[in-house]
């Protein structure tokens, strides 16, 4: 018996390969982050020299930063992981809790058995004290964005926007609150911010897998729309001036001469536009999609 080709449209599952792409590319600008960032004496230097810049921060900054990251702890983060749990449950979908949940405990593994066991910091400049040994990838980053990327996959189409108009500006803040306090470089964060978005879209492709991913069909939410565009032009603006506040002192002086407050002002930048662009792909990969 023929099947109505638009009931069979309607009810077919997503292709899931979009998502091993990107979880593809993702682990490969944690690798290229790495090679680049730890295991040149370039990369070491410049990443060193913003530390050194942090240290001109603004003492409320500072403080401010501090109080941001003490607040993840792992009490707060099995709070977040359980709210999450029960939005699935609540939903009646084992499968997105899992999935979810899968991406915030999988992130905590992956980057610390990474940082403590896999990834070494060879001795390319002179450093000494807590600086010299490896700090990448950054567990309160993986932390903010394995959040936002689970909070994501389990919240209902209508909620995603909300979503990520609540979560995503901490997420963002918290990348660059690693920097401020000095507990991470920019390079740490940006592998996390991959890392996270590499995990998030296995978990995608599992879920489009089991057929749980459909097309949405109703109306364009113009609000989401806002969202999404307002993000773009914050990812182009800190990439932006990322580039100029990086660019302009090292062709002036090179990386010895330049003022050290400014490269760390450059690193925030990229490491703000780093997780935005993370959660901007991941986004997108859901674009009119629905559980």
């Amino acid at each position: 018996m023929a099947v109505d080709t638009e009931e069979a449209r309607r009810t077919a599952g997503v292709p899931a390969r979009r998502w091993l792409v990107i979880a593809g590319v993702a682990a490969a600008v944690a690798v290229a982050v790495y090679l680049l960032a730890v295991c040149t004496a370039t990369g070491q230097a410049l990443e060193n020299a913003a530390l050194r810049g942090a240290d001109q921060a603004d003492a409320a900054e500072s403080a401010q930063a501090w109080r941001a990251l003490d607040e993840i702890t792992v009490y707060s983060l099995a709070a977040a992981t359980l709210v999450i749990a029960l939005t699935g449950a609540l939903r009646r979908r084992w499968d997105l809790a899992v999935a979810a949940v899968g991406v915030i405990v999988l992130g905590q593994v992956v980057v610390q058995v990474l940082k403590r066991f896999v990834l070494v910091r060879p001795a390319l400049v002179p450093v000494t004290g807590d600086f010299a040994g490896n700090s990448l990838p950054s567990g309160h980053t993986t932390v903010a964005m394995t959040v936002l990327f689970a909070a994501v996959i389990v919240a209902p189409y209508r909620w995603r926007g909300a979503v990520m108009l609540v979560v995503l500006p901490w997420a963002v803040g918290i990348g660059q609150y690693t920097l401020t306090a000095k507990w991470h470089r920019l390079s740490d964060t940006l592998a996390a911010d991959a890392i996270a978005l590499a995990l998030a879209a296995l978990a995608s492709w599992w879920l489009a897998r089991r057929g749980a991913v459909r097309p949405y069909e109703g109306k364009r939410r113009v609000g989401r729309v806002v969202i999404g565009s307002l993000a773009v032009v914050a990812a182009l603006a800190g990439l932006t001036l990322g580039g100029i506040l990086w660019g302009v002192p090292l062709a002036r002086e090179g990386l010895p001469g330049a003022d050290e407050w400014v490269i760390h002002l450059g690193a925030g930048s990229f490491a703000s536009a780093g997780s935005i662009v993370a959660a901007l792909v991941f986004l997108l990969s859901w674009r009119r999609l629905a559980t």
